[in-house]
């Protein structure tokens, strides 16, 4: 009787295997490789980028309400407080944004490669994603953005400033008043 059973067992094992290898998608699989193989450092980059975004939008928005109605006695408390509650809410929003990045990438992007490429085509994107340079490149990403970012500052920061004093003295002209302090530096380096 038992080997009767493990033997039926096994049959409808291999009977599910056989049935899920032939409605399975490659497509699909492929598809789902590629995604998930792009899934390095540059998530991570921009898991951040929408994170300080939306904090960024906070400050704007608090920033000058904590001004305008919190006494200068006041402010640097207020100031220490808001920080506080400002990293909390960083953290949190990375946690829900990097939540979400595994439904997203399959119910989005999984049929959006499937749609714009060929199995064969899905294959030597996964062989290039699995490549050791590429993989090195994901590594290195991040350093060699941030060399850019802070060598173009470089390069503009002149043009920048100068352009800064011109809107500065238009500003000046409209408003009837001088600069405030500070107006017109260049962009501060990253």
């Amino acid at each position: 009787m038992k080997k009767t059973f493990l033997a039926l067992a096994l049959a409808g094992l291999t009977l599910a295997t056989a049935t899920h290898a032939q409605t399975a998608d490659p497509k699909t699989e492929w598809a789902a490789k590629v995604v998930a193989l792009q899934q390095g450092p540059e998530l991570d980059r921009l898991i951040d980028q929408i994170t300080e975004s939306s904090v960024q939008d906070l400050i704007n928005t608090w920033g000058p309400k904590l001004d305008a109605n919190v006494p200068k006695a006041r402010q640097a408390k207020a100031t220490e407080d808001m920080n506080a509650e400002l990293k909390k809410y960083s953290e949190d929003t990375r946690k829900v944004i990097s939540s979400k990045v595994a439904k997203v990438s399959t119910d989005a992007m999984v049929p959006a490669y499937a749609e714009r490429f060929t199995v064969d085509e899905l294959k030597q994107l996964a062989a290039f994603f699995e490549s050791s340079a590429v993989k090195k490149y994901q590594a290195a990403a991040p350093a060699l953005g941030n060399v850019f970012v802070q060598k173009l500052l470089e390069a503009a920061r002149p043009d920048v400033a100068a352009r800064a004093k011109q809107f500065d003295d238009s500003a000046a002209k409209i408003v009837g008043s001088a600069p405030p302090a500070g107006a017109g530096k260049p962009p501060a380096k990253k």
